[in-house]
Order: C-alpha cells, then structure tokens, then sequence
C-alpha cells in the first residue's frame, strides 16, 4: 500500500452494492486507487482520466483527508461553506470523476490536530467525523459510496487501535449523518488490513470488537492482500497463517455474515501484487501480477456478496520503500498488467482439450463484441467466431485447447489484446 505518503496526500448503483450477501457478484465493481496519480500524476487530470476511463476503470477509490480541508475548526461542522473549510485540494480530482462518469467510493481519513488533541493525523479524533461526514456530502452529492478510515487495526493509520473507539468515534457518527445527508449514502466500516502487526490487532479480532461494539454499516470493507508472492488468490501456502487475504474470501465473506448479516455485502478496497523488477525482494515477475489480476477478477466473480474490487495503484511509486504494483512503471511504461486490467482473462476449468474460461471486456457498455486467439508457434489465429459478452462486458466460453496452449482475448474496439494465457 501507498501508506503515509499517500494517506497523508491523500449513478446510484447504491441498490446494487447494498445487495443481498446471498447474491452472487457477476456484476461487481472492479475499480482501481491511486490517489497521488490522480492529484499529482503526468499530464493533465482530463488526460489521466481518459486514461482510466480507456482502461474501462468504473469506480475509483479516493481518499478525503479530513485534515486537508479542515485544518482549523470549523464554527459549523456540517455547513460545507463554513469560512473554515477548503475543498479546494479535492475538487478538482471529485468533480472530474463525476463529469467523466466513474463514479467514486470516498475513504475519509485523517483527522486534524484540533479534533484529536494536537497528534498527528492518524490519531483517531475525540469527536466531529460525523459532521465532517455530513459536510463532505452535501458538497459532493453525487458521491453515495464512502468507507470511513483505513485499515484502523493498524498504528499506521490509527492510534490508539481499538474497536470501541473506532466504532463510537469514527464509524457509527459518520454512519448517521451520511444517512441523513443522503438517504442513498451507502457506508462501508472496517477497511481493515489482512494481518496482525506488532503494533496492530488481526482483522478478525477488530471485526469482533466491531461487532461488540454494535457497528453501524451497510458494507464491510477490507483490503485482503497476500502474504507472500507465492499466494495467489486461490492458493495459500501458509496454512497456518491467520491473515485474511484474497486466497481465503469465502471465509471472509462467512465472517461478514456471522457478524454483520447475510445481507451486508463485502468490499475488497485494496488488492495487488508488487513486480519484479523493481522490487526483487517481494515482485513477482510483470507477466505473473498480470495473470494474478485476471485471477482475482475471477475469485470475486465466483464469489458471493462481493460486490467490490479495488486495484491498487495505477503507477508505481518511485521508491523501493514504496508500493509497486501500478499498472505502469514508475517512469510511465506500461507493464503487462495495463492491458490485463482491461481484459482480465482467466482458466475456469479443463477436460480433456476442452478448456472452459472467463473474462471481461471492461472498456465500451452493452453486450462487446471480442474473440478467442491460439498461438501457433508464428502467429495468432482466432478460435472459432467473433461473440459478445454479456451486458456488463463479462463472458464465459468453452474453446478447444489442450494443457500448454497459448491463448488470449481481443477486443474488437481495443488496440491491445490480452497477455497470453497458457492452459494449465
């Protein structure tokens, strides 16, 4: 994760997202986060936003930094046009979204030193996010999904780490008001980090004290990324871990509904896997995070209550000490995953030479036209006709390919195919 650096920088699909648990989640979101590209990156905020709109990006994360906009106290808590209030910094990257139609699920996080005491920003407040909440609303109202804090079991990015005190101060105060901001506000609690650290609390046990302390939530959000580069998101090696990462879902969903209800339905808000090069000690190679992202889009499709997935970041940061997993290079160079993102493409099953896969077209609206391709040893050829996806760009289809062949997905309205697939 962009951590300090970024969290410091840092259309009503609402029915859909606050869906029945039950529900399967063919329809899920599939977003991306990178908040200091958004605000800072290369060229203009139209140009990186026709960037991810080509790479059919729907939904974007972005984090409000409470601190940012509030840095003294305001005289009005819930007036977004209280003298004390600059919404300047985010404007810009808010308003953009919405005139380019992708729609944004809002993290607020960070509170000011007047609401907590003079501490840095990670120090839970004593009081006032709710109102901030409210504020933040009224200003942006076309915004309807919002997450509150991130990762609060951590001591990152929350101190003290406690439930009660994330639940009393945090979560249910902003919970209420955004409700009575906007009744179709949908509001995801927890955002919680996979794993215990030596200054944390495991996910599972903030989840329970969540619980214990009567949560208020119509999502839960958590950020399950892996614990080694070897996971990938149907495999865990580590079966003694008890970190709740995308490889163990269906237990992360059944714990949602142990504790918050079947029809509370689970938010992925981070996930991705860092690359080699640059980083030699935890990358994993660009063709490997590339299959991985089409692997994850395929574990939440088959999944259940998850109606939310977030890739985490658009561009690499600069540092090794950063977060790599960007869909390009530090230096702007596209890496495989790019054309991976929009079209993930992934093996469902094989029989024989009779190989089942799934996939999407997440660029254009509507049924989209795309074709299978086999490599020959020379060039590609097209496996049987040209079909379209379903409504929402997904698709499932069953191609004559036996175990080491090479195959991809075109989109007829893409420049850019698919990285190859090799039958397993």
């Amino acid at each position: 994760m962009r951590k300090i650096g970024l969290a410091l920088a840092l259309v009503t699909a609402t029915a859909l997202l606050a869906a029945a648990g039950a529900l399967a989640s063919p329809t899920a979101r599939m977003g991306i986060q990178d908040d200091a590209w958004l605000r800072w990156g290369p060229g203009t905020l139209d140009e990186r936003l026709d960037t991810l709109n080509g790479l059919g990006v729907r939904t974007v994360r972005f984090t409000l930094v409470w601190r940012e906009v509030a840095s003294r106290a305001p005289a009005d808590g819930r007036d977004p046009v209280d003298p004390a209030y600059n919404w300047a910094p985010f404007d810009a990257v808010l308003d953009g979204l919405h005139a380019h139609g992708i729609t944004p699920l809002v993290t607020i996080w960070g509170s000011p030193g007047w609401a907590n005491g003079g501490h840095p920003a990670n120090w839970l407040p004593r009081s006032g996010l709710g109102n901030f909440a409210y504020a933040a609303s009224k200003r942006y109202p076309w915004v309807h999904l919002w997450t509150i804090w991130n990762e609060p079991n951590t001591a990152v990015f929350s101190r003290p780490v406690s439930p009660a005190l994330y639940v009393k101060r945090l979560l249910n105060p902003a919970y209420v008001l955004l409700h009575r901001a906007n009744r179709t506000n949908v509001v995801g609690g927890g955002v919680t980090s996979p794993r215990a650290t030596a200054s944390g609390m495991s996910p599972t046990a903030f989840m329970r004290g969540m619980r214990a302390a009567h949560a208020r939530l119509d999502a839960y959000a958590a950020n399950p990324y892996p614990s080694s580069k070897r996971e990938t998101p149907f495999s865990n090696l580590c079966s003694w871990c008890r970190t709740l990462t995308m490889a163990r879902l269906p237990q992360i969903r059944a714990l949602v509904t142990e504790l918050f209800g079947r029809s509370k339905p689970l938010w992925l808000t981070e996930y991705g896997y860092q690359t080699n090069p640059p980083d030699r000690f935890i990358g994993v190679s660009p063709a490997r995070q590339a299959q991985l992202v089409g692997q994850a889009a395929l574990r939440v499709w088959q999944q259940p209550g998850v109606t939310v997935l977030i890739h985490f970041l658009v561009q690499d940061e600069p540092t090794i000490g950063g977060w790599q997993s960007g869909l390009f290079t530090a230096q702007g160079r596209a890496k495989a995953a790019k054309r991976a993102f929009a079209l993930p493409l992934a093996q469902l099953s094989r029989r024989g030479t009779r190989t089942v896969l799934w996939g999407q077209v997440r660029p254009g609206s509507g049924r989209r036209p795309y074709v299978i391709q086999r490599w020959t040893g020379n060039r590609w050829l097209n496996v049987g006709a040209v079909k379209r996806t379903g409504s929402g760009g997904t698709f499932r289809t069953a191609v004559t390919a036996r175990k080491g062949t090479k195959l991809r997905v075109r989109a007829t309205q893409l420049r850019d195919p698919s990285p190859l697939l090799v039958v397993t």
